[in-house]
């Protein structure tokens, strides 16, 4: 192996190098994450079997993940007044139950879109409290000089798992029925509750917590610090319009395979798997890099935005996938850089409120977001939403990367 390799391998993965409790947390993720993407491509798959409908694949990204916007700023003071180790454990263990009913309401031939509705809304409100958490603990594993290299890692992971998860879910949906991928998900939940009860606390980085926050002032002093640091607030704007529009592929690749490409549920699943290796792909380039910065955040939604436009027309299947490959590197480098950007940028006491704002901003919108989708596609097909999609970003990062300038010159920066 030459010497550029090897640099390359021990820059990117030194997160999982130096800190056992980050080792262990990521094992038992590994495990779990490909269950959740399992559930995620089955569960859209369902609702297409049970509506046909673009639109109730719209309403089923509203409903999971409506209680990010009701109850997501709630979570990040949750966050920063709990066990940060704990709240996920209770989070992880609340999910596997929801994991655990639509598996029998699926197998029972019980499962109609209200029950499906429900239970993805209560999976949600146990993701909108386990996100914040999530990140904070991350945090105190690596601590703040390995938090972009973590957060990227985390990045591959999750993304990673989509190239797992989606293509055995498509071939277990075509071969057993969308109730099994729920079965096996249940079951994933216990590699990451038996490795967040492995960690050892005092290897945990020491934060400072503020467990008398209130909600209502403690957000209120969270916004206030956001508005009145330029970079945050660049960064949440624009995390905020362009996830809203165009991070809608929960919604639309369903029905890029389904309806303009017609390649059933292994296609699906495909497709899917093309989109999670381009974002493991730039969640590893992300890693090399030694410190987060607004260029690879600018870089990754410009990308993004070319690169929906490239989609929008697209009828071949491999060509689409080709896309989603590119469309994944450019996803995450942009997410990756938001999100060590706002956790850097965060003082201790606030961090895990500032982290809700960041998620708010990301998925708060999601339910508007997953409509919109939804409505665009029924009245243009996914052409109309991957262009709108694509529009959007470029507009808004253009007119941030603008302004920042600006302010960077005024200021002499």
């Amino acid at each position: 192996m030459s010497t550029l390799a090897i640099a390359l391998r021990t820059r990117t993965f030194r997160s999982l190098r130096r800190h056992r409790n980050y080792r262990i947390f990521f094992t038992g993720q590994l495990v779990s994450l490909a269950g959740t993407w399992m559930q995620n491509v089955a569960l859209a798959w369902l609702v297409l079997e049970l509506s046909g409908s673009p639109l109730a694949v719209g309403a089923l990204a509203f409903w999971r993940f409506v209680p990010f916007t009701v109850f997501g700023l709630v979570a990040g003071v949750v966050a920063d007044r709990l066990d940060t180790r704990q709240l996920v454990m209770g989070t992880q263990a609340a999910a596997m139950t929801v994991s655990v009913l639509l598996a029998i309401v699926t197998l029972t031939g019980t499962a109609t879109l209200p029950v499906v509705y429900v239970l993805a809304a209560l999976g949600g409100i146990a993701l909108a409290f386990d996100a914040p958490g999530r990140q904070s603990l991350t945090f105190q594993m690596v601590g703040p000089r390995e938090l972009p290299n973590a957060v990227a890692l985390n990045a591959g992971l999750f993304n990673g798992s989509r190239i797992i998860g989606p293509a055995i879910a498509g071939a277990i949906i075509a071969a057993a029925g969308t109730g099994v991928c729920f079965a096996i998900n249940a079951v994933s939940f216990l590699a990451v509750l038996a490795a967040l009860a492995s960690l050892r606390q005092e290897e945990l980085h020491p934060v400072e917590r503020d467990r008398s926050a209130k909600v209502v002032d403690g957000l209120r002093r969270a916004f206030a610090f956001a508005v009145h640091d330029p970079q945050l607030r660049s960064v949440l704007g624009v995390v905020t319009v362009v996830s809203t529009v165009g991070f809608n592929f929960h919604v639309l690749v369903p029905l890029l395979a389904a309806d303009t490409l017609h390649v059933g549920p292994e296609g699906f699943g495909l497709l899917s798997a093309s989109f999670g290796l381009g974002a493991l792909v730039g969640a590893l380039v992300t890693a090399t890099f030694r410190a987060a910065s607004w260029r690879l955040l600018a870089t990754g939604a410009t990308g993004f935005g070319v690169l929906a436009l490239a989609l929008a027309p697209v009828e071949n299947a491999v060509l689409a996938g080709a896309l989603l490959v590119a469309i994944g590197i450019c996803f995450t480098l942009f997410t990756a850089n938001a999100n060590a950007l706002v956790q850097l940028g965060a003082p201790d006491h606030l961090r895990g409120r500032l982290i809700g704002l960041y998620l708010f901003a990301f998925v708060g919108l999601a339910p508007v977001g997953g409509l919109l989708a939804g409505w665009l596609a029924t009245i243009g097909g996914t052409p109309l939403a991957f262009a709108v999609a694509g529009v959007t970003s470029l507009v808004t990062i253009g007119i941030a990367s603008t302004r920042r300038a600006r302010h960077l010159e005024a200021f002499g920066a």
